[in-house]
């Protein structure tokens, strides 16, 4: 979540009305939001992902740098940004993901409009197309954060982010190593999430969460639970503990065999069968509420934190992508022709 109390400090005034503070590495001003000038927006954003992470504040004037606001055409503009919109744009551009937030603040009457990205978890984030009228993004250049401006990279930062990677590579085979070793070879085992089982050697192996494995109790074939209503396992065989179990490979589940549009690719899709524009595809997914129908879509979130924080809540993090399988096509199709006929 982004801090009020730091975008305030970002736009303390000198007495003479200007900004104290300048662009740098984790800084960069706008004067007014345009949807028109998202190639450049993201070409920052890929900047500061590469680098230590940064904001994008909008509402301040180039020459000299003055707080003045937002206008009310940018400040609606700015407001009624889809992130998902702009997830699935960043995901066509870019890869890997690059993490981002967004918010509007009011200070001393005027309205800011700000972005702040993350830096990436794993660099370099490289651009897979071009974008842009320059084209400001260009298809395999890798961009970064240099004082106040974004360029692409130079040698001595690719190769420090390359070096890194491939320490922390190293670094996280000698953890498993480690801990594969403390625990014992024979207690290691492959964690296939796709097929919600556990390889340990030639056998597979089912794990229970501890809050279910609790409440079990397992009955051998030929018995009878004198408890009615207890939750039980029938057991075939016999059920040998295993004291820790070491995930040495974690297989994500392939949501996108079922899901494999981003939300892009379904705009395309809808747009070329249908002949509706952009805007009556957002709206109509919208009006449908297809984002949390798992008939037609699923979350695809970052990493299972987000996933476990969005059970646990139900809140979903900002700017999580959806993506989308052919009957969400389909339907969408239907909706949009039908809605033509209504004419």
């Amino acid at each position: 979540m982004i801090d009020p109390d730091h975008i305030r400090e970002v736009l303390r005034v000198k007495p003479d009305g200007r900004l104290f503070h300048r662009e740098s590495q984790e800084l960069e001003f706008k004067e007014q939001f345009n949807l028109a000038g998202l190639a450049e927006y993201f070409r920052d954003f890929a900047g500061f992902a590469n680098n230590r992470g940064g904001y994008l504040v909008f509402g301040v004037t180039d020459s000299p740098r003055i707080p003045a606001g937002l206008s009310d055409s940018a400040r609606d503009q700015f407001e009624k940004i889809d992130p998902e919109r702009i997830s699935g744009y960043l995901l066509d551009y870019f890869s890997p993901s690059v993490d981002w937030e967004q918010a509007s603040f009011e200070i001393e009457g005027r309205v800011f409009g700000v972005f702040r990205v993350s830096p990436a978890g794993q660099k370099p984030v490289v651009a897979k197309k071009d974008a842009g009228k320059g084209p400001e993004i260009k298809n395999g250049e890798i961009y970064y954060r240099y004082g106040g401006r974004t360029q692409r990279v130079q040698y001595g930062e690719l190769e420090r982010i390359i070096d890194r990677r491939i320490e922390r590579n190293n670094q996280e085979w000698l953890d498993l190593v480690q801990k594969i070793g403390a625990a014992g070879p024979g207690n290691a085992a492959v964690l296939d999430t796709e097929r919600a089982l556990i390889r340990k050697h030639d056998a597979q192996v089912l794990v229970v969460e501890d809050q279910l494995a609790s409440k079990l109790r397992f009955i051998k074939e030929g018995d009878f639970e004198e408890r009615f209503g207890a939750p039980t396992l029938k057991l075939v065989g016999d059920v040998r503990p295993i004291d820790k179990v070491e995930i040495v490979k974690r297989v994500r589940e392939n949501l996108i065999r079922e899901y494999p549009l981003s939300a892009m690719e379904l705009a395309q899709a809808v747009q070329e069968a249908s002949g509706a524009k952009q805007n009556q595809i957002w709206a109509a997914i919208r009006e449908n509420d297809l984002k949390s129908n798992r008939d037609y879509s699923a979350y695809n979130f970052r990493n299972k934190k987000q996933a476990d924080e969005y059970k646990a809540s139900g809140k979903l993090p900002t700017a999580t992508p959806s993506i989308y399988n052919q009957q969400a096509v389909d339907f969408l199709v239907h909706v949009l022709k039908a809605g033509d006929g209504d004419d």
